[in-house]
């Protein structure tokens, strides 16, 4: 089978990149369909589908988008009709990979493209912006960026090497070996930090010995909203979310925010859910010496180099507490909210750095106020979130959630 990589790109300003890019999918025996994004001048060569093609499929005209002289708006409108292009492409079966090269407005336009195809569809940027704040680009999804080291400008040493390499890995991608075919069992979406790994870890293989299949994500931001992606898409099943610490990021500004609809894909799709408080005592920083000065009298634990955790306080907490009921409760679906009354982390836990009886009461309080009068399920369990039988608990009540739904 002949495979077809899609390449979008403004062929009026890296022209020649684009060319020699085609020419390495073809020596590496893959089609290329090129798709033209460019407004500021001609194209230096033929693309299958051209920049007119490319506008009015946004609605515009390139004759008008040009006389504008309105890069900004010319570059909103290419993003989103490449976006209508590409997306055709897939669905058709026409092509089976994306490949773009690009500075910050590049790489914009073509993750614009990229980003809603589905998940797995082999997708690649050459960005001069992959090695700093990705997330506007990538989003949650899988969408890789590859930094460029140089400017997308001109053919050279370093260049040709870069994007080479791109075209090769992409070529690869879309010329691999089929995958045997997925599992049927139904998947579950868990939570995890490193302070609730042992009962994730014991949840995760009690609810694979009971015929589900788990996607642990880690709670760093990115991976809260990776979760709550695959929730709105439809994937899952069920929801394990243990570890809820992205809400305590969120409120007072560490680095681990997921944002402000961190668990809300659940309840909005009525997947049945089981939540818990997991490290809803920290907020998460980076080196010890990037923690805020206004924080600099908290009680602060350096977890390693790279990771500088503060304890939330009881305020805090009875905020993280209102908003997880309250967003719990605005579940269409079935949802067990279960508290460990022993601990909600490892280092939480009687004796542990950031054991604190009273941001764990006004924790719980806040939860059991704000659920009163709901039809959530709340369990407490005299036990720390990594017990054994906690983990156990969980696991076999978001199994009843499970059943009981279908």
């Amino acid at each position: 089978m002949t495979h077809t990589v899609v390449l979008v790109g403004a062929l009026d300003t890296k022209g020649a990149e684009y060319a020699f890019v085609r020419d390495r999918l073809a020596a590496a025996g893959v089609r290329s369909t090129v798709v033209d994004i460019g407004v500021l001048g001609e194209p230096e060569f033929a693309a299958d589908i051209s920049r007119a093609e490319v506008a009015r499929a946004a609605g515009f005209d390139i004759a008008d988008l040009v006389s504008a002289a309105d890069r900004g708006k010319a570059m909103d409108a290419m993003a989103r009709g490449a976006a209508l292009v590409v997306a055709s492409l897939v669905e058709a079966g026409d092509v089976q990979g994306a490949l773009a090269l690009g500075g910050t407005g590049g790489t914009s336009v073509a993750a614009q493209a990229f980003r809603d195809l589905p998940l797995g569809f082999p997708r690649l940027i050459v960005s001069t912006a992959a090695s700093g704040n990705t997330e506007p680009y990538i989003g949650a999804t899988d969408l890789i960026l590859a930094p460029s080291i140089v400017d997308i400008a001109g053919l050279n040493r370093i260049s040709r090497r870069i994007l080479a390499n791109a075209a090769a890995a992409v070529a690869g991608m879309v010329a691999a070996e089929p995958l045997p075919e997925a599992s049927d069992r139904p998947l579950v979406a868990a939570s995890m930090f490193g302070v609730t790994t042992p009962s994730v870890t014991r949840a995760r293989e009690r609810l694979e010995s009971l015929g589900y299949e788990v996607l642990v994500f880690h709670m760093t931001g990115s991976g809260g909203r990776a979760m709550e992606s695959l929730i709105r898409q439809g994937y899952i099943a069920g929801v394990l979310d243990m570890t809820t610490t992205e809400l305590a990021d969120n409120l007072v500004g560490g680095v681990f925010d997921a944002g402000p609809d961190r668990l809300t894909a659940a309840a909005s799709a009525g997947v049945p859910q089981v939540v818990s408080v997991g490290a809803l005592d920290m907020v998460n920083f980076g080196a010890r010496d990037t923690v805020p000065e206004k924080f600099e009298n908290r009680n602060l634990y350096v977890h390693n180099s790279s990771v500088t955790l503060m304890r939330t306080t009881a305020a805090e907490t009875a905020k993280l507490g209102a908003e997880l009921a309250r967003k719990v409760a605005a579940s269409s679906g079935p949802v067990t909210v279960v508290l460990p009354l022993r601990g909600i982390s490892a280092i939480a836990t009687e004796g542990g750095p950031f054991h604190d009886a009273a941001a764990d009461t006004a924790l719980f309080e806040s939860i059991r106020t704000g659920l009163v009068g709901t039809d959530v399920e709340l369990v407490e369990i005299n036990l720390d979130i990594n017990d054994p039988a906690f983990a156990d608990a969980c696991a076999d009540r978001l199994h009843e959630l499970i059943t009981a739904r279908r």
